[in-house]
């Protein structure tokens, strides 16, 4: 599967969990965007989000070898500042 496809995938599931998990998500609108993502051989990795204000982000790993997709929902629970240096 190529990076485009993978990613159209990907933006694609993580709005159907989003709208299946949050059901008063589906009458707004918002967008899922890519954070970071990587191919390597076979298999693709991206980090997403959307621009929902409820702290979630996505994990979708393609395993290019059983052609399967896995998606992992987090919640943001805490930003923490720490300082480096001077």
């Amino acid at each position: 599967m190529g990076t485009d496809e993978f990613l159209n995938l990907a933006s694609s599931e993580v709005r159907r969990y989003v709208n299946r998990h949050n059901p008063e998500s589906e009458v707004e609108v918002f967008d899922v965007y890519v954070v970071w993502n990587c191919k390597t051989l076979q298999n693709n990795k991206a980090l997403l989000s959307t621009t929902l204000p409820d702290g979630m982000y996505f994990e979708c790993t393609y395993n290019g070898d059983k052609q399967e997709m896995y998606l992992d929902a987090y919640k943001k629970e805490k930003n923490v500042c720490i300082k480096v240096g001077d």
